[in-house]
């Protein structure tokens, strides 16, 4: 037994020693960090805004003239070109009114030649002294009466004319038909209210305000040359996806609205698929349209403190140094800055908790960087 004592001895000896040099050289291993360069990127300025999406054109069709449904030639919800035909109104009575008028413009016709003969009889009278001037005067105006019969009954054929042209109620532009309120039979006229409302989606407009602090400010850099007066316009839609179709400013109010110290803007979008729907709310993104090479970094490479913003930057040697910063802005996941930073430099995006400034790190570069 006494020979076996040393022996255990010296085992746990050994293994006391062993375990206190992994901890050694756990202790010296450099902790792990994650690191992004600082780098020259395209920022472009932007803003998001609500906007609300807007038919170019939108009407209510309604009949013009009074008579029962003879056809209703659409499908709820169809898109129709302009002269399509919507609805028909029995045109009977109409068609008479017109045949009517043109009898009466013939037998005026026919008083007309009647008269100019007279007329022309009359002053061949007078030379002979057969007859007064009065009654060549009387031939002259009986004339100018026929004249004014003719000019009259054209109108009155005019006027209806355009009323059986009433009775085809067609589609004033290309657009998308909603529900009917009238079926064929249905007595309708211009006391008869809306029949259909006929949409306009392609192209369409987005309005959408403007704080006017905001767009003084815009207006003033624009001056001033730092920004251009171009913007690209992107919509985001209420899925949460974004609009293929990139927009284009056409209108800018003159006038702020009172109740919201606002200013309206509106864009043109395509439309074609008819994405966006009439009244749709949407986030407006204005994007400066000329390019902007700022020096980013990752914006969770930023740290506050009382005294600002700071990063922790990894030299050349892998040691760490804190660096206060100035940041301009954030876009996209990155931090503009402005001051601190040259284009090149590591700084912690992962990993900073467990360091500080001086120590020596283990950095790899993170994903993309």
């Amino acid at each position: 037994m006494r020979s076996r004592i040393p022996a255990l001895s010296l085992s746990s000896a050994l293994l006391v020693a062993i375990g206190l040099s992994a901890q050694t050289a756990f202790a010296q291993q450099a902790p792990a960090v994650v690191v992004a360069p600082a780098t020259i990127m395209d920022l472009r300025e932007s803003v998001d805004l609500t906007g609300k999406v807007t038919a170019i054109q939108k009407v209510d069709i309604r009949a013009r003239v009074s008579g029962f449904l003879e056809a209703v030639n659409f499908t709820e919800g169809q898109k129709v070109t302009a002269g399509t035909e919507l609805y028909r109104v029995e045109d009977g009575a109409y068609r008479a009114a017109v045949q009517e008028i043109e009898g009466q413009i013939e037998a005026a016709e026919a008083a007309k030649e009647f008269a100019i003969l007279e007329r022309d009889r009359a002053e061949q009278l007078l030379t002979s002294r057969t007859i007064s001037q009065a009654k060549v005067d009387e031939a002259h105006a009986q004339v100018r009466k026929t004249e004014g019969d003719l000019i009259r009954l054209k109108g009155s054929k005019d006027n209806a004319d355009l009323n059986l042209s009433y009775t085809k109620i067609t589609a004033p532009f290309d657009g998308i038909v909603g529900l009917t309120a009238a079926d064929v039979g249905a007595l309708v006229g211009p006391d008869s209210g809306s029949l259909v409302t006929l949409t306009r989606l392609d192209p369409i407009y987005v309005q959408f305000p403007v704080a006017t602090a905001l767009y003084l400010d815009y207006r003033e850099r624009v001056l001033k040359g730092e920004i251009s007066g171009g913007a690209n316009v992107a919509l985001g839609l209420p899925n949460g996806t974004e609009y293929k179709q990139k927009g284009t400013i056409n209108f800018v109010a003159s006038n702020v609205s009172q109740g919201t110290d606002t200013v309206t803007v509106r864009a043109e979008f395509p439309n074609p698929d008819s994405i966006l729907l009439d009244g749709a709310l949407v986030r407006v993104m204005l994007e400066q349209s000329d390019k902007q090479d700022v020096l980013a970094i990752p914006q969770q490479a930023v740290q506050r403190d009382q005294q600002g913003a700071f990063v922790l930057v990894v030299d050349a040697g892998s040691k760490v140094e804190l660096r206060r910063v100035d940041v301009a802005r954030n876009a996209r996941g990155q931090a503009v800055i402005s001051k601190g930073l040259k284009e090149g430099e590591n700084v912690i995006t992962e990993g900073a908790g467990k360091v500080r400034p001086g120590i020596t790190v283990d950095a790899a570069t993170a994903a993309g960087g």
